[in-house]
């Protein structure tokens, strides 16, 4: 049974995550203590795969993988998952009185209004994730914690104070799964592209990017940039698109970034968690773009006057 790692530790958003992308084989799921480890055992084949976060419609991007996914040897997504986020608060049984809760950065960003309202004298404390805290909280250190609803599964002495609750009832986090670099999946028609690229200094030189997308009517879902820790002031872009890099259009993009940046890094093409179709315009459908290219190849051969 082939392994795939995610970042633990079990009772983890990561694990449930896990256990959808790899739905359709089966598979061990092992937990790693930081994505880094995680893709590490990817790259060394340890592992087959990956599943890690990416970025929350919350607090936005996960910087530990995306910095990853820049260093070392390349690794490509092949699925991804989107995972509606609703948190447990846990508690040992007879817990009264809850002066102290805790949980992961990020998980506490998202019940910060819950927590002012319902625990209002309750000291707030940060925790390496929301199943450690779990753990904390069957160790005495803390009173109670703010964790995934898997976590009750490895943590079941501890019992349920609320469920399902969230600042915004609609967040929630993309997870990719990783693997070593091959054959893409096969093009569905809802696909997105990922990328990481590090454009020049020179003027304009992020807007030509930009602009090499346009032009071929491909529609951007995400863009950020993390320092590319050389030098001040060097950034590496991390872009989404819709398409697969089997569309004509796509593979046109991505030969022009190519040419005009200093770095790229083709980091998959993959099906949407959502299946929604990208939005082309007529003169960009991928029939245009192959029936132009056609057109060039007739000039050349001298099959056209």
């Amino acid at each position: 049974m082939p392994l795939v790692a995610y970042l633990g530790p079990r009772g983890t958003f990561t694990e449930q995550a896990s256990r959808c992308l790899t739905d359709d084989f089966d598979a061990e799921l092992v937990p790693f203590d930081a994505v880094s480890q995680a893709l590490r055992a990817v790259r060394t084949g340890e592992v087959l795969a990956a599943a890690v976060p990416v970025e929350n419609s919350v607090e936005g991007s996960v910087p530990a993988t995306l910095d990853a996914l820049s260093a070392g040897d390349p690794l490509v997504a092949v699925r991804e998952a989107m995972l509606p986020i609703r948190f447990d608060v846990l508690v040992r049984p007879g817990t009264r009185d809850v002066r102290s809760v805790a949980s992961h950065p990020h998980a506490l960003g998202q019940v910060r209004g819950w927590l002012a309202e319902h625990l209002p004298g309750a000291e707030v404390r940060v925790s390496g994730s929301t199943a450690a805290a779990a753990a904390e909280v069957l160790a005495g250190e803390h009173d109670a914690a703010v964790t995934a609803p898997t976590a009750i599964e490895e943590y079941s002495s501890l019992v349920r104070l609320a469920e399902g609750i969230a600042d915004l009832p609609d967040a929630v986090t993309r997870f990719l799964l990783l693997r070593r670099p091959g054959v893409p999946p096969e093009p569905t028609g809802a696909d997105r592209t990922s990328i990481a690229a590090v454009v020049g200094d020179e003027v304009g030189a992020l807007t030509e990017l930009l602009a090499e997308l346009s032009l071929r009517g491909i529609n951007l879902s995400r863009i950020e940039s993390r320092p590319t820790k050389d030098r001040l002031g060097e950034y590496r872009f991390f872009l989404d698109f819709d398409g697969h890099i089997a569309d004509a259009r796509i593979g046109d993009a991505l030969s022009a970034l190519h040419r005009r940046c200093s770095e790229v890094r083709f980091l998959g093409s993959y099906p949407k968690a959502d299946r929604s179709p990208a939005t082309v315009r007529p003169a960009a459908s991928e029939q245009v773009f192959r029936h132009s290219a056609q057109w060039v190849d007739d000039l050349r051969a001298g099959a056209i006057g």
